[in-house]
């Protein structure tokens, strides 16, 4: 490979990861809201050498014609869930080496306490936080939690282009770099004439004065971004440094990354000047028959009841309310979110409404890889190469950190021996660790036009 594979975890605050695993006796029910028990997932990855922590969020949950389906609640689909971005501080205490990106919305958020938030959190953790951006997510949800009315889809990432652009303005135009002075001879701490007023104004936002946050390590978190539609990707091509993808098969992969990198370039920028990080669900053991039995037992959990719920809290889609018949053509569209619809039009044997809730059932996200380690990281590996892809982002399996600490043990050694992955360098930023070689304390980002 032309350069070691980035590794990261992905993981939601809530009692499962998706669809309901707490009742199995490795689940994470009793232990999501403990701070040490995230503290100690933190310091096994930052131990083993991946590069980040990665926290979805969102304020909603299911809805299915208009109200909260019992199963919501009665089997924890998604629900309840705690903010992650009040976690980072105490992880990154735990895991002094280990990005952590958070979560969170231009729709529901403004740019300047964004700015605020993340730039504290830069310096707080040393340099290695990231910036998952998102535009809205249940907006039936949080339509009505917020009082608000979300705009219609491709006008919400206008105005996350102007919110991301806002927030940059503030990290990167407003402290020059050698601007805290801690002069005691000279009675000066911070240099006034290297603190300069911004004044931005757009269509949707508004900033006059001074940010009081000095920059951090980054200056700028890496911003991340999982944007699947057209205008979601033309949005990541001209802000984001890093984009996660989930696709069920490589073909799929690679024709996402294709797209996203012409993307990039067409903004001006060269393909390669961004990361993508695919999902990526790993169920590994000594022998391959002992993880095919692992990955049934996880299986066995996910009932279709519960997928169809979690799907129409992804979609605004009920598949229960469709004939199971109905070709995936067919199905009707809406503004809430496509992605996980859009992500079975191109794989083999889904054609229809009962098709599709077959396949969400089992593979919910990202790629399924399982197999015994050699035959893992061989998986791993021609599939980064092929669709061009820089990493994957692991998936929990029974919800507890099982499945990283067997991936860890047993796939990161056959990778490490094929040259697909490395140790890094624990003293480096996030920024750094994701191979951007610009990148120094206070660096600035050239601005996307």
């Amino acid at each position: 490979m032309s350069r070691p594979l980035n590794l990261g975890v992905f993981e939601i605050l809530t009692p499962s990861n998706g669809v309901p695993t707490w009742r199995h006796p490795n689940g994470r029910a009793h232990r999501y809201g403990d701070v040490a028990y995230w503290s100690d997932v933190a310091r096994t990855l930052d131990d083993a050498g991946f590069d980040f922590l990665f926290f979805a969020d969102s304020y909603g949950y299911p809805i299915v014609e208009g109200r909260v389906p019992d199963e919501v609640m009665r089997h924890g689909i998604l629900f309840p869930g705690y903010d992650p971005m009040l976690l980072v501080s105490a992880v990154s205490q735990a895991a002094p080496g280990l990005g952590i990106v958070v979560t969170s919305s231009t729709s529901l958020e403004q740019p300047f306490p964004t700015a605020r938030r993340f730039a504290t959190l830069d310096e707080f953790t040393g340099g290695r936080i990231g910036w998952n951006i998102v535009t809205g997510s249940t907006a039936q949800v949080t339509e009505g939690l917020f009082g608000v009315s979300h705009y219609d889809h491709d006008t919400r990432y206008d105005v996350a282009d102007e919110f991301v652009d806002l927030c940059r303005t503030l990290w990167e135009d407003c402290w020059e770099d050698d601007a805290v002075r801690f002069d005691l001879d000279g009675d000066v701490l911070i240099d006034p004439d290297r603190v300069h007023e911004i004044d931005y104004r757009s269509e949707h936002f508004s900033s006059r004065g001074l940010f009081k946050v000095p920059p951090g390590p980054q200056r700028t978190p890496v911003l991340f971004q999982a944007g699947a539609s057209g205008r979601g990707r033309d949005f990541g091509a001209r802000n984001a440094e890093a984009m996660f993808t989930q696709g069920q098969n490589k073909e799929q992969a690679r024709a996402a990354s294709q797209d996203i990198r012409a993307r990039v370039a067409a903004a001006g920028r060269d393909p390669h000047d961004l990361r993508i990080l695919s999902g990526v669900t790993v169920t590994v053991a000594e022998t391959a028959d002992e993880a095919a039995a692992k990955r049934r037992e996880l299986e066995d959990l996910f009932s279709s009841d519960d997928a169809a719920i979690l799907f129409a809290g992804f979609t605004g889609i009920d598949l229960r309310s469709l004939d199971p018949k109905m070709h995936l053509d067919d199905i009707p569209r809406n503004d809430q979110g496509q992605a996980p619809l859009d992500r079975y039009r191109t794989v083999e044997g889904v054609d229809t409404v009962q098709d599709v809730l077959d396949a969400f059932r089992v593979q919910e996200r990202g790629f399924v890889v399982t197999g015994d380690p050699v035959s893992v990281a061989e998986e791993l590996i021609e599939t980064a190469e092929y669709a061009d892809v820089d990493g994957y982002m692991l998936e929990p399996t029974f919800g507890d950190m099982g499945a990283y600490q067997d991936f860890i043990r047993l796939v990161l050694p056959e990778l490490r021996r094929r040259g697909a992955w490395r140790e890094p360098d624990r003293e480096a930023t996030l920024r750094e660790r994701l191979g951007f070689p610009e990148a120094t304390p206070g660096f600035r980002p050239e601005r996307r036009g």
